[in-house]
């Protein structure tokens, strides 16, 4: 089992649970740490820490999606994984990124009035620009869910990074917004929208899912994971299954299949 370093010399301190919540009973926060995704899945050996929430001020080797790395100064964002031993039905990273996309963009409508949109397979963008990564990792049994939520970096902050097509709440609204605060909102809809999931009610999160990436209807690129290439009108954006129409079929493909999919 592969063990995250805690940077700061304290392992983390502990915050009252929530009772009558799934996912956040258990929040651990740590001031530096390598990566939340790492130190999450040190607690997949037993089922009973489901719900458990790790965050962090700072990350030093935060994780993105294809081996990319997530970045922020100290207390500027949201850095949190979250454990899940989901049943076998729910046990897909397209599903669950979806549902932590869905979240993020609730969050984001709470606390700034903005909407969020999500761009495939797992970022979530305002105004065209990312604004949240999210990297779900599975396990025989377990899923960690992994959110990057940029919440008060300055333009500077991006420029010196070397990311221009990034932005924050705050550059957006023109303030800062209270970081822990933003995260118990994060932390409220990812339980609401679990629980609802839990219940076998897919079709609300599918319906936001969907209309957020606002592809459907449109000509598409869709890049296969085997590395092929698919041009079409897009019928559907469903978790059964991408229909796109080409000049001589329509083929659906499954989510997992799929590593971009953009509107041309």
């Amino acid at each position: 089992m592969q063990h995250a370093r805690v940077r700061d010399g304290s392992f983390m301190k502990f915050q009252s649970p929530k009772c009558d919540a799934s996912i956040g009973r258990d929040v651990r926060s740590c001031a530096s740490l390598d990566s939340t995704n790492t130190l999450a899945s040190t607690f997949s050996s037993d089922s009973a820490n489901h719900g458990l929430v790790v965050t962090a001020e700072m990350q030093t080797a935060g994780r993105g999606q294809y081996a990319r790395s997530w970045q922020a100064p100290p207390g500027s964002s949201i850095l949190m994984s979250v454990l899940l031993f989901p049943p076998p039905e729910l046990r897909r990273p397209s599903l669950l990124t979806a549902w932590a996309a869905v979240s993020v963009c609730a969050t984001i409508r709470d606390v700034s009035g903005l909407e969020g949109t999500i761009k495939w397979p797992n970022d979530v963008l305002i105004k065209g620009k990312k604004v949240c990564g999210i990297l779900c990792e599975a396990g025989p049994r377990h899923l960690v869910a992994g959110i990057g939520l940029n919440v008060n970096q300055t333009a500077d902050d991006f420029q010196k990074m070397e990311l221009p097509d990034a932005t924050s709440l705050g550059i957006e609204i023109g303030n800062s917004l209270d970081v822990s605060k933003v995260r118990d909102t994060l932390i409220s809809h990812l339980d609401a929208e679990y629980s609802r999931l839990n219940a076998g009610e897919i079709t609300l999160l599918e319906t936001d899912w969907r209309t957020r990436f606002g592809l459907i209807g449109r000509i598409v690129r869709a890049e296969q994971m085997d590395g092929g290439v698919v041009v079409g009108y897009l019928r559907e954006l469903a978790f059964d299954g991408i229909a796109i129409e080409t000049a001589d079929e329509v083929l659906v493909i499954q989510p997992e299949m799929i590593r971009g999919l953009r509107g041309i």
